[in-house]
């Protein structure tokens, strides 16, 4: 198809689309390699359009009630519920999730603004400072408030298009703050859709844009000196560009992973098999929090092999429309060429298969490896695909140790049957979050979810997160 038949991508801003500009790039399906549209690179001048469109938005979410503000949120998570079917089917043919948990993606999203709402009416409303503990405070009287940023940038990744989304806009938007959203070129229809329903919900003009793009419009919004706040979920490295960019602003951000997961000779070895090879696979090992090394005392290693090789053997790859597929396409073929290029590496290495992948296109199977030396790349990068190494160890030392031995730390798993030892674990698995008996993608939304090391700053979570949106501000006054 030509590219002026294709239909084009391009920025939402106060309520309506802008005009489009000339730069841009074409979209892939990665369940057939069709090309599906034309995004159009918003740029500079795009961000300077949308953030100026917020300005206004901001000023009157500053100012709305706790009440206003839930009422917002209760009435976007009503239009996306009415529409969370034709959304998932737009998340699974440009992302290539399958369609069950797309579907279940786009559920998780309309609970999580829905559980905003009911937090934004709870949100502390700050204390009284005793400034009279210092002797120049006697006749004085200090309080805190939070207060927001004014404009929340917001940049999001393709692999959960509406959650991770939603993840950012709710909680800002609970806090009294507009929001400029740059989506992965992957989830921008998922985001264009959820910008056009709000509006529809009766969201003010400007409270939520959407600007489309890749590289250069995630810069120009994190630099831009009317942005107040950036947050971001992807990769260590464009973490790192966009912290650059951002300067000084406050900057949170989920970045890159390599999960361990621990099991211990006590645990339920079967369960952990189970869970963990859902953890690592299923959609395609495209989650931050994906399994990636599962570290086994020694003497359960062959019991547990045996089992983790035989769940993962029973998850069905295939068309991610298929609603009993657990294992679709990864995102681009790029992707997926990456993947088996780590794979390779690590068995030129001297690794092993224990379960060998299966590539077609898009499409990698589950792919298991021992013997995995730690100069490979599968041990000391994010594979970001369905890739799990096992590895055996001797005793909670050594697990600790190999579970460390990473430059990231953002959420971990642990099984064990032992209070002493999980208790051991959550004292020095070096991680954000760390879950026991339960594998490392477990994830619920109301506990703070961050990362240690270069897995990022900040947490999510509800609570969490709308105090990530919000400032403190003392006054004080002579009386």
């Amino acid at each position: 198809m030509s590219r002026d038949r294709l239909e084009r991508l391009v920025s939402f801003v106060g309520g309506k689309s802008l005009p489009p500009r000339e730069e841009g790039f074409p979209l892939v399906r990665p369940e057939d390699g069709r090309t599906t549209a034309f995004l159009v690179e918003a740029g500079a001048e795009g961000v300077a359009a949308a953030v100026e469109s917020a300005k206004p938005a901001a000023r009157i979410a500053r100012k709305a009630t706790l009440h206003q503000r839930s009422q917002w949120l209760l009435a976007a998570a009503d239009v996306l519920k009415r529409n969370a079917d034709a959304i998932a089917d737009l998340i699974s043919e440009d992302v290539g999730k399958p369609i069950r948990p797309a579907r279940f993606e786009t559920r998780r999203g309309v609970e999580f603004i829905e559980a905003c709402a009911a937090a934004v009416l709870h949100l502390p409303g700050g204390e009284v400072v005793p400034v009279d503990a210092a002797p120049n405070g006697a006749g004085h009287f200090g309080f805190t408030r939070r207060i927001p940023y004014g404009i929340v940038g917001a940049i999001t990744p393709f692999n959960a298009p509406v959650n991770l989304l939603v993840q950012k806009v709710a909680p800002a938007v609970a806090a009294g703050n507009a929001v400029v959203a740059k989506p992965a070129p992957a989830g921008t229809r998922a985001a264009l859709a959820l910008a056009r329903l709000l509006v529809e919900a009766g969201w003010p003009e400007g409270l939520f844009n959407v600007v489309t793009g890749d590289r250069e419009t995630a810069l120009a919004l994190a630099a831009h000196p009317d942005v107040g706040l950036v947050t971001f979920t992807g990769g260590t490295a464009a973490g790192e560009a966009l912290v650059r960019a951002a300067g000084v602003k406050k900057f949170v951000s989920e970045l890159g992973s390599n999960a361990a997961n621990i099991v211990f000779a006590d645990a339920d070895i079967d369960d952990a098999a189970r869970k963990i090879a859902a953890a690592a696979f299923e959609a395609s090992g495209q989650q931050c929090i994906s399994a990636q090394r599962v570290l086994v005392e020694k003497p359960v290693f062959e019991a547990f092999l045996k089992s983790f090789a035989a769940a993962a053997s029973a998850l069905r790859v295939g068309s991610a429309s298929d609603p009993a597929t657990d294992v679709g396409p990864m995102v681009h073929r790029a992707s997926a060429d990456r993947v088996m290029a780590m794979t390779r590496d690590a068995i030129e290495r001297g690794a092993r298969y224990a379960l060998e992948p299966r590539q077609e296109g898009c499409i990698l199977s589950p792919a298991i490896l021992t013997d995995v030396p730690k100069q490979a790349r599968l041990w000391n990068e994010e594979v970001f695909g369905p890739v799990a190494i096992l590895v055996p160890f001797e005793g909670i030392e050594e697990a600790l140790a190999l579970a460390n031995d990473s430059p990231f730390g953002l959420q971990g798993s642990v099984f064990t049957k032992s209070l002493p030892t999980a208790m051991r674990c959550s004292e020095d698995f070096d991680v954000g979050a760390l879950w026991v008996n339960e594998a490392s993608r477990f994830r619920l939304d109301m506990y703070p979810f961050g990362g240690m090391k270069l897995s990022g700053t900040g947490r999510e979570g509800v609570k969490y997160a709308i105090e990530e949106m919000s400032q403190i501000k003392f006054t004080g006054m002579k009386v």
